[in-house]
């Protein structure tokens, strides 16, 4: 059990430090070089970076260092221990990110170069908002997070079942459109609001494709043996119902198993191996509840 946890931790680290590198990798690349806002803490830090010139890591590591004060209580030591690291990490990240894309773009360059050239703020949008939505998902699917306004939707989405996209979403709609206020820019806001979307779109889409459920209806002459291969092979569990055939007239056995989406090939080809001949029905489970599964809010 140890080992297993050990093994966990450091799996949960590994994506996490990954999903941070595509998350400083899409603002260094392409949204702060092409100056679009967003939402967020690092939207926040952006904006002063724009205005002043002062490097956003340094801005986002104050501003974070404030809230996680208030989440230690309200999250846990444990989530705020991933959640320490990635803010020091991510500052980290977004300092290394621009000091190589600045010394690649070469000839003496102080500022970060644009790779897609000029008057691509549109295409930056789209590609840096993408590359943050993965990274965020990374961090997310392994209890982690990049604080800022992570740390309130997810201080929420603890008590309250609503997903994180969409908490983010309502925070960064606000932070949003408070930049009208203090630039008098449409531009910015109208990008920032286009980062925003498809930001949380790709969030949402990863996580939810992650931990998207499916339930099989299985007749077989053979339950037993499969409901133990589902247990001992794939780490799942199946109720057994008894059933007749309207056709036959004869009782049947129906195997009723829900897993993860991604557990699907897994499952035919167990079925398949034991009983070729076995009956099988698939359908998308809009959510799934209980051990093993998310739990109830």
């Amino acid at each position: 059990m140890i080992r297993l946890n050990l093994k966990n931790e450091v799996q949960d680290y590994f994506f996490i430090t990954f999903g941070l590198l595509l998350y400083a990798f899409g603002w260094t690349a392409f949204l702060l070089p092409y100056e679009i806002s967003s939402g967020g803490l690092t939207g926040v830090s952006a904006l002063i970076y724009y205005v002043t010139g002062l490097e956003m890591q340094n801005t986002y590591l104050v501003m974070n260092a404030l809230l996680l004060v208030a989440a230690v209580k309200v999250l846990g030591i444990k989530f705020c221990v991933k959640t320490i690291y990635a803010v020091l990490a991510l500052t980290f990240f977004l300092w290394a990110m621009q000091r190589l894309l600045i010394s690649a773009a070469g000839d003496g360059a102080t500022t970060l170069p644009r790779f897609l050239g000029e008057d691509q703020d549109f295409m930056a949008t789209i590609i840096g908002s993408s590359l943050c939505g993965m990274g965020l998902a990374q961090c997310f699917l392994h209890q982690g997070s990049t604080g800022g306004v992570d740390i309130i939707a997810a201080m929420v989405n603890k008590y309250k079942n609503i997903s994180l996209g969409r908490m983010l979403l309502y925070l960064d709609i606000i932070i949003v459109s408070s930049c009208y206020f203090v630039f008098h820019d449409w531009r910015r806001v109208v990008f920032g609001f286009v980062e925003m979307f498809v930001c949380n779109m790709v969030l949402d889409y990863v996580m939810n494709y992650v931990q998207q459920s499916v339930q099989f209806f299985i007749i077989t002459k053979h339950p037993d043996d499969i409901s133990k291969g589902i247990i001992e092979e794939m780490d799942r569990s199946a109720t057994l119902l008894p059933g007749t055939g309207c056709y036959s007239g004869q009782p049947v056995s129906i195997l009723m198993v829900v897993a993860k989406k991604n557990q699907s090939v897994a499952l035919y080809r167990l079925v398949k191996t034991i009983d070729p001949s076995a009956f099988i029905s698939q359908t998308k489970c809009q959510g799934v509840y209980g051990e093993g599964f998310d739990r109830l809010k």
